[in-house]
């Protein structure tokens, strides 16, 4: 059988759309989970396919 490999930042990400979803999509009223993907992000050192979208998302919130 072969081993998953677990996609990094996968939680945060979705948590982000969780949070859009229930808050009007209005990035600003998300940003404590948009700060945890940044910082896993980070982590991982930006290879995960979750961490394309984090820059807009903090442009936004910073309008």
């Amino acid at each position: 059988m072969a081993k998953e490999i677990k996609e990094p930042c996968k939680k945060e990400a979705c948590d982000i759309q969780s949070c859009l979803s229930k808050n009007n999509f209005l990035p600003q009223r998300c940003i404590r989970v948009i700060q945890l993907l940044q910082s896993c992000c980070e982590q991982c050192k930006y290879k995960s396919t979750h961490c394309g979208s984090v820059s807009g998302l903090l442009k936004q919130i910073n309008k």
